[in-house]
């Protein structure tokens, strides 16, 4: 699953055989039948295990209903610039998202890893909105509709992702926290008035 997971996201589904896979693997095509019908199988296992084992743990633990909101999506967003760094920096290239490098690549037919796709990016708005959600309700972020800002933050993220892909540039995201927090409309801070003076009896 590792295997299958790193060449599809260097890659791209299309251009990754099961050979590819089982090579990279170090596993007889025979192991890879006896566990998976299809390179499809394997990559909707790699794709949940990718889940389970990194983005939920990793999503519980900044979304922590222990941290004020604004902290979350901050948290968040600061991850992003800084895992597209590391990734730059282990491979030498700006890979984007593998889910949705692997659903933009799938997304016109009808499959079960478009399926899992979209269900992974359906899980993943969930935290965000949920939080956008409270910090509008504590009046942390301005008056709105907490669907459709998070709907406009995660596009922007998309593709700001996607441009800094194309620049083999992580250092466009680095702004990705002020920026994020601007589309949300954070509420600014009113200024303390002086207490009116009283005047003497």
């Amino acid at each position: 699953m590792d295997a299958a997971l790193e060449l599809i996201w260097t890659q791209s589904y299309g251009a990754v055989t099961i050979d590819d896979i089982c090579k990279r693997a170090d596993v007889r095509k025979g192991s890879f039948y006896y566990f998976f019908d299809s390179k499809e199988q394997l990559a909707v296992a790699a794709l949940e295990r990718l889940w389970n084992d990194d983005w939920k743990p990793r999503m519980d633990e900044i979304f922590s209903a222990s941290l004020e909101p604004l902290d979350r999506l901050k948290g968040y967003l600061a991850g992003v610039y800084r895992r597209q760094s590391e990734t730059k920096k282990r491979t030498g290239r700006m890979l984007g998202c593998p889910v949705a490098s692997v659903g933009s690549e799938m997304g016109t037919t009808e499959c079960t890893i478009c399926e899992k796709t979209r269900e992974m990016v359906g899980r993943k708005r969930r935290y965000i909105e949920a939080t956008v959600r409270e910090a509008i309700a504590n009046g942390s972020l301005e008056p709105g509709d907490p669907v459709k800002r998070t709907t406009v933050l995660m596009s922007f993220i998309e593709g700001l992702t996607l441009q800094a892909r194309i620049m083999n540039d992580p250092e466009i995201l680095k702004g990705l926290p002020e920026l994020g927090l601007e589309i949300l409309r954070v509420r600014a801070v009113q200024p303390e008035l002086e207490p009116t003076p009283v005047p003497a009896l």
